[in-house]
């Protein structure tokens, strides 16, 4: 079975998949919808772009009952980009159901949200923190959600969001449906799957399947202060239209986009500390297309899913090897081949070659058109003989010899 027609769907949902143009399955697609179909639990390996939100939606809508009022299927999501992405798949693939999707998410008025439910809702994707506070004021509660989805949820293992999670799932019924999807498996979600998941089907893709093999790796060695000069060379070079460029600190984000602005490049700036309408604007521009280069911070880019991004730079080095492959995961979506380029300088020679470790797809070194040598380790640096000339003087000598050449310019 390797096209949607096959699946055992309701005719509303397959009528909306036809629509949107999906006709064969990704492997994340074949190995999860039939068991969630089935009421099987599912922990799934799955970066994003592999067609996981379809994985775990299409059964959800599937079952999904829109005679009844409650709240029937609840997908958490760690940051509100997300959130609104996944909402809006749901909503496309559940057109003719006559379902009814609510986006709950910090950052937009509450007041906005309370409104939404005067109707019944039926499905609900939310980040954690504002879906307990909607819990709490009860606006609504999840007594009838008995289809939990948990998405990226490492990035929700990152961002402290495990405790939050586990007071969810309280709220939900003890026989509820649960599945699980994370780009990696680090072993605090091994445990809340083995705690909250009732003998799950796992789904642990290879490279193959996650879909790196679509993506061209390439890093260079670079000295940090030529970082911003390589990147223009790079974009210029492969005549980047849309891209995202990655850097570890908001200041940093901050910084490099306002200097590509000045040199002339499309660049926006995307991070936690901009107000959530500057963070839509910027997602609008991105998502309209066009020659953008959005600069962001790893967990501003969760939940980015635009076709048309070609590359993927990173101007930091990853704080965490895992993370390497959540933002290479943004370009190559949906089958398309893409780029993803790292810079390296000489403390970050260790991080690289950890990101290498983990993977067996390789990493290719692309020579710096500038003619640089390799960035240097902290030990070769110091083997390296001093270009520097004799120490200087100190003040105190200079100050006596400047003295005694005043009082023979007196004398003479």
């Amino acid at each position: 079975m390797s096209q949607f027609k096959a699946l055992r769907l309701k005719a509303e949902v397959l009528r909306a998949v036809d629509e949107i143009g999906f006709r064969e399955l990704f492997p994340i697609q074949v190995r999860a919808i039939q068991p969630l179909l089935d009421g099987r639990d599912v922990i799934g390996q799955a970066h994003t772009g592999t067609g996981k939100t379809a994985a775990y939606s299409l059964p959800m809508l599937d079952k999904t009952d829109t005679r009844r009022a409650e709240v029937q299927g609840l997908v958490l999501t760690p940051t509100r980009e997300l959130a609104v992405q996944v909402a809006g798949e749901i909503k496309k693939f559940g057109k003719y159901l006559g379902v009814r999707v609510a986006a709950i998410y910090g950052g937009q008025g509450i007041t906005v949200q309370i409104n939404t439910f005067k109707r019944p809702v039926h499905i609900v994707v939310a980040t954690p923190g504002r879906l307990i506070d909607h819990i709490r004021r009860r606006i609504f509660n999840l007594d009838f959600a008995r289809i939990v989805v948990i998405d990226e949820a490492d990035t929700m293992l990152d961002m402290g969001f495990l405790d939050d999670v586990k007071f969810i799932l309280s709220r939900t019924p003890k026989d509820r449906q649960t599945s699980l999807f994370s780009a990696t498996m680090p072993p605090e979600i091994i445990a809340l799957s083995q705690r909250h998941l009732r003998n799950p089907v796992k789904i642990l893709l290879s490279e193959k399947e996650l879909g790196l093999e679509e993506i061209d790796q390439i890093y260079m060695n670079v000295q940090r202060e030529h970082k911003i000069d390589t990147l223009r060379w790079l974009i210029d070079h492969f005549k980047i239209e849309q891209a995202i460029i990655f850097c570890n600190t908001k200041v940093m984000v901050s910084n490099l986009s306002e200097r590509l602005q000045r040199y002339g490049y499309p660049a926006l700036a995307l991070h936690g500390d901009l107000r959530q309408s500057q963070r839509d604007l910027a997602m609008g521009r991105f998502r309209e297309g066009g020659r953008i280069l959005l600069v962001a911070t790893d967990v501003a880019a969760r939940g980015i899913d635009v076709p048309q991004v070609t590359h993927i730079i990173n101007y930091d080095i990853p704080l965490y090897p895992l993370l390497y492959f959540h933002r290479i995961g943004r370009t190559a979506r949906a089958g398309r081949a893409g780029t993803a380029i790292t810079l390296v300088t000489a403390r970050e020679q260790q991080a690289l070659q950890q990101i290498r470790s983990r993977t067996r797809i390789p990493i290719k070194e692309m020579v710096h058109p500038f003619g640089y040598r390799p960035a240097q380790s902290e030990s070769e640096r110091k083997m390296k003989p001093s270009k520097m000339g004799p120490p200087r003087e100190d003040w105190k000598n200079r100050s006596r010899r400047n003295h005694r050449r005043r009082r023979i310019h007196r004398r003479v």
